[in-house]
């Protein structure tokens, strides 16, 4: 049944049906990807996947910006509908990013799904970045971190019941992505920078 399911969705994602956060997530980071490198992370990926849970926001990581850079990022979200709930200031918005604090995005006239947003911290971050990849299961053409960088987050750092639960539905939606020695390796890197 779980397989009937799973074919079903990934055929209408396949000729074009979306939802809300499929919709808030193609137009951000559309806007995104003109300034610098993003990766959506952690939940959606299994969401977009085929995971059937709840979410009211997405996760992105992107590269380290100047203030020039980032205001620039900014300006353009909000031509283009979205607003910042911590603050109208980019330079504001830029100091909170700077100091490791996540800050969210959400469209004007919606206060929900949020985009919520971080800086690359370290180089586990980095190495997201560089491993993206796109999911043509999902029907999305936007960058994710890989699904071992997703399994190995969900099952050695997070450790939730639904991020083990995503873990075991991107395992199993994604078998030939999956490679134990590179979980393994990242769950060191999990280890050594995150605990």
């Amino acid at each position: 049944m779980f397989l009937y399911a799973l074919c079903f969705l990934l055929s209408m994602r396949a000729v074009g049906e979306r939802n809300i956060l499929d919709d808030f997530c193609i137009g951000f980071c559309s806007v995104v990807e003109k300034h610098c490198k993003y990766i959506v992370v952690s939940g959606f990926v299994a969401i977009s996947s085929g995971r059937s849970r709840a979410t009211e926001d997405i996760d992105m990581i992107i590269e380290k910006l100047s203030l020039e850079s980032f205001s620039k990022l900014h300006d353009d979200l909000i031509k283009h509908g979205f607003v910042c709930m911590q603050s109208d200031s980019a330079k504001e918005i830029f100091s909170y990013l700077k100091d490791k604090t996540s800050v969210r995005y959400t469209l004007a006239d919606h206060p929900l799904p949020e985009m919520e947003i971080k800086f690359v911290k370290d180089e586990l971050d980095d190495y997201q970045l560089k491993t993206k990849v796109k999911l043509p299961l999902t029907g999305l053409d936007i960058w994710f971190s890989s699904i071992d960088v997703n399994v190995a987050f969900k099952e050695e750092l997070l450790k939730s019941d639904k991020d083990l639960k995503d873990a075991i539905h991107l395992r199993s939606v994604y078998p030939e992505l999956v490679d134990e020695s590179e979980i393994k390796h990242l769950k060191s890197m999990i280890r050594r920078l995150r605990l």
